[in-house]
């Protein structure tokens, strides 16, 4: 059995150093010649409108604000400041959304974004998104890149195709630290000893972000509430979740094995379940020497078995908002083929290391 396990970790090894290494490089040179592009847009954005100011930024050749949801499409984050006269809440009517308010009527023409305020009070996402879609249409238009880039239609977000190969996402948002929204009230779960007060502390100082995008748990529901939120969004948090033992590894080898076998139509499967799934499976084994080299294996397995599990059931909850459904609005059809699919993978690896060559 040890032996077995052995040769699993040789082959997990040398699968990451080989294939995930490789399409590591591959997305790190994607992400470079895209930010160009995006960078381009966004300064000719900010010309019209200094409001809108690039947080895209190029930190020991790495980009901020950029984040990779498979090796064609992207989402780039662009931070937006002075949220202070508004309240945030977050009453669990809107799963996985939140409202800003303004804190007192009076204080309207004191916000920086005041056309964007409802006569309710609430600062409306759809509004800001609208006018930010404007000025990237424009900028377009503009831009030294306009050869090679365009909108995609039909769609409230604001979307970039460059070259005909990538899709940009550029979502406005507000960064909100020193404080936990209510809905993820119930992390930590208070019997489960993983991640430790400290980890906790470091991870909820870390605060989470409001993005204005579509929020797919409310599709159908057009109310002007719907319209006016916020969808949250964590990954800083989860990203200093997954920072100590094999956890950045087992995630590397998850997204490329998504990448190359889990890539079907319907689009049931993101590498963000898999980071979802790979948070679960650190509580699932709370102690540090479960994520030692050797456990890769191991762990792995756990949480392919967890993603069949899921497909099945057809529900997917998120990590920190558990009533938000990550499978939600997913064809049932694309969700059955892919716990098929993940099936056949997972058998494939555990029954023989040996395969993870040809993977």
């Amino acid at each position: 059995m040890i032996a077995t396990q052995a040769k699993l970790v040789y082959q997990l090894n040398k699968y990451h150093n080989e294939r995930c290494q490789a399409r590591k490089a591959a997305i790190a040179k994607t992400i470079r010649e895209v930010c160009k592009v995006v960078s381009d847009v966004l300064k000719e954005v900010e010309v019209q409108e200094p409001r809108f100011i690039s947080s895209l930024s190029e930190i020991d050749a790495r980009y901020e604000g950029m984040e990779v949801i498979s090796p064609n499409e992207f989402e780039v984050v662009l931070y937006l400041n002075q949220m202070g006269v508004f309240n945030f809440v977050d009453d669990g009517s809107l799963p996985g959304c939140a409202v800003l308010k303004l804190s007192d009527g009076r204080k309207r023409s004191m916000s920086l974004w005041v056309e964007f305020i409802t006569a309710s009070g609430y600062l409306s996402a759809r509004k800001i998104r609208s006018r930010f879609q404007t000025l990237v249409a424009q900028a377009v238009d503009k831009c030294s890149y306009r050869d090679v880039v365009k909108m995609v239609a039909d769609t409230s977000e604001v979307r970039l195709r460059i070259r005909e190969r990538y899709v940009v996402q550029i979502t406005p948002a507000f960064k909100c630290t020193g404080i936990w929204p209510r809905s993820a009230a119930q992390w930590p779960m208070p019997h489960i000893p993983w991640p430790g007060p400290n980890r906790v502390a470091e991870v909820k100082a870390e605060g989470f972000n409001l993005l204005s995008k579509e929020c797919y748990s409310l599709t159908g529901k057009q109310s002007s509430a719907e319209s006016d939120a916020w969808v949250l969004q964590f990954s800083e948090a989860e990203n200093r979740l997954l920072m100590a033992g094999c956890r950045k590894k087992c995630l590397s080898v998850l997204k490329t094995l998504r990448d190359r076998h889990l890539e079907l139509p319907g689009q049931p499967l993101q590498n963000y379940h898999m980071k979802t799934l790979l948070l679960y499976e650190c509580e699932k084994h709370p102690r540090e020497t479960d994520w030692d080299e050797s456990c890769l294996g191991d762990r792995l397995n756990g949480i392919l078995l967890q993603l069949i599990s899921c497909l099945q059931c057809r529900r997917c909850p998120h990590y920190f908002l558990p009533n938000l459904d990550l499978f939600q609005g997913k064809p049932h059809s694309a969700l059955e083929a892919a716990a098929k699919q993940t099936w056949r993978l997972a058998r494939e690896i555990l029954t023989n290391a040996k395969s993870l060559d040809k993977l």
